[in-house]
């Protein structure tokens, strides 16, 4: 049976200021015994533009990563706001075949461990207390769990992840689903409230005696370091793929 090929794509911010993530998502797969190419042409996925209200600015853009990743079985980004924003946004293109594939077969890490391998334990170690954040597009838009307004069901495929790595202890939160504050350019334009709502959440997680905060979007994860570090606070944020390729800290 021929490997599952896949396009890796990385977020502009992870491949600017994070690199350690795009390598650890890359390392990951790659022990999963799945074909990952990396296509050296790619960009970005358009998301800043659209968010500032120039989506038909960003249409180049999107084409651009059509012809980049329209090849591949599925494509994997460790990053869930991106994922959902091909998915969602690419609906303004030409509904060609290649459009269809890509907005079908883009997944976040985590969607495509659990939804596609259909793996849940990777007999991973973390000997720490994590609180897990869970972005809104992530959370809302791919459906990653169960939010807490909905009598439902709970779920949550990141926790699904986590929960059978030796020595976790993943804490509650008091609220566990609540954005960030970040929101891309939100952050930007409305930068008092972005910090005061991203202040509430570090809060909850040290309150409740979280020592890390983990989630699938490096860009929640990077307003909330910002902000740590400014506090000089101990509490670290360290990118769902970096736990699960089980990358020591």
């Amino acid at each position: 049976m021929d490997k599952i090929r896949i396009g890796l794509f990385i977020p502009c911010y992870i491949d600017q200021f994070y690199p350690q993530v795009g390598i650890a998502t890359f390392e990951l797969l790659q022990k999963l015994d799945i074909e990952v190419v990396y296509p050296e042409k790619q960009t970005c996925c358009g998301q800043p533009l659209a968010n500032s209200g120039a989506e038909k600015e960003a249409i180049p853009v999107y084409q651009n990563f059509v012809r980049n990743f329209s090849e591949f079985d599925y494509i994997v980004t460790p990053s869930g706001s991106c994922a959902y924003h091909v998915k969602e946004h690419y609906n303004i293109l030409e509904q060609t075949e290649q459009v269809k594939r890509v907005r079908a077969n883009i997944y976040e890490l985590c969607e495509f461990i659990t939804d596609i391998l259909k793996i849940d334990d990777l007999k991973i170690d973390f000997p720490y207390k994590v609180g897990i954040h869970q972005s809104c597009h992530g959370l809302r838009g791919l459906k990653l769990g169960s939010s807490s307004e909905l009598i439902t069901t709970r779920y949550s495929k990141v926790h699904r992840l986590l929960e059978k790595a030796n020595g976790i202890e993943i804490i509650t939160l008091d609220r566990e689903d609540e954005c960030c504050g970040f929101g891309g350019t939100f952050s930007i334009f409305e930068p008092h409230v972005s910090v005061k709502m991203g202040k509430a959440r570090i809060s909850d997680h040290e309150r409740n005696g979280a020592e890390i905060i983990t989630a699938t979007d490096m860009s929640c994860l990077m307003h909330l370091e910002g902000i740590i570090r400014r506090e000089n606070k101990k509490i670290k944020v360290v990118h769902i793929a970096e736990i699960l390729n089980n990358n020591r800290l």
